[in-house]
């Protein structure tokens, strides 16, 4: 089904229902907003990519030890109008962020509808994806990234590993790199000695890695997820990836009507190799909550996607 073409980066209303608001972030171009549909060729060609942080996603109860204090406590009603928002959101791939376990996903995600993954970590946040079973696409799992799992000392919560996958669809193949990186260092400079930067940077460090060994055996690649950075071609950590390779950072010049007015996006969707040329331009998309049931805590992060046409 055609999405709307959601409106610029001051968010006009174009469509609206139960299921909330979709917004396209643009820039500038006020024509792009006229436009009503996406030409039907490119919903029956293209894949749909999503990054979905889904804000401490467990069927823990309130009172477990494990969990901090401002963890939203998930109730039926939660888990119901997540399945809602994630039957409206149709995605073919998404990458999830923050679930506890295969059993909480799968609630929001029924099992006649998609396959699920997820890292194998002994943490409470775990990576995962969740792909659609109609979408004819290949799943591989490749060994996970545990390097980003940084080890802390003292009484910290542990850094979450990244999922490496390859999806096969036809004789393409894309691989993916789903990341949640530590949080805390939105925008300082490479110099800044906060504890929280010092981490985010080595993790960049082993993303440049995984890059690297991308432009080695040249598969087209996409890396997604929670950056916990509000990266922009002009970000130093976005230039030091693009030091050694080519890459298109989809949510480049464009503002999140996820939170506040104007906000930079910090969950990212970046391209690598051939998947470069199969991003359909102007496919970005945020699916916001609003008019969803009141004080239901859903996500405190928006669905991110993009849609891309492989050959």
């Amino acid at each position: 089904m055609a999405e709307q073409i959601p409106s610029p980066v001051w968010r006009n209303r174009l469509s609206h229902g139960a299921g909330g608001f979709l917004y396209r972030v643009s820039a500038a171009c006020l024509l792009l907003g006229m436009l009503l549909f996406l030409p039907s060729a490119q919903a029956s060609e293209s894949i749909k990519l999503t990054s979905w942080n889904m804000d401490w996603l467990t069927l823990r109860p309130a009172n477990d030890h494990a969990l901090p204090a401002d963890a939203p406590t998930r109730t039926a009603a939660d888990f119901a109008a997540l399945r809602q928002q994630a039957a409206r959101l149709h995605s073919d791939v998404l990458a999830f962020e923050e679930v506890d376990s295969l059993e909480a996903a799968r609630l929001v995600f029924p099992e006649q509808e998609y396959d699920l993954y997820i890292t194998p970590d002994h943490i409470l946040q775990k990576v995962g994806l969740a792909v659609r079973r109609d979408a004819s696409l290949t799943v591989t799992l490749n060994p996970e990234v545990t390097a980003l799992n940084i080890p802390q000392q003292g009484r910290h919560y542990p850094l979450r590993g990244g999922m490496d996958v390859t999806l096969q669809k036809g004789s393409s193949q894309l691989r993916l790199l789903v990341v949640h990186l530590k949080t805390g260092c939105w925008a300082q400079p490479l110099t800044a000695k906060k504890r929280a930067c010092i981490l985010l940077y080595q993790q960049f460090h082993v993303i440049e890695d995984w890059i690297m060994d991308r432009l080695d055996d040249g598969t087209p690649f996409a890396i997604l997820g929670d950056f916990n950075r509000r990266l922009t071609p002009a970000d130093p950590l976005m230039q030091s990836l693009q030091a050694d390779a080519s890459l298109t950072l989809t949510t480049a010049g464009f503002t999140s009507p996820c939170r506040r007015h104007g906000e930079l996006f910090i969950d990212h969707i970046l391209l690598g190799n051939r998947a470069r040329d199969w991003f359909i331009p102007g496919s970005l998309r945020v699916m916001t909550f609003r008019n969803v049931g009141k004080g239901l805590p859903l996500s405190d992060h928006c669905p991110v996607s993009v849609q891309m046409r492989l050959p």
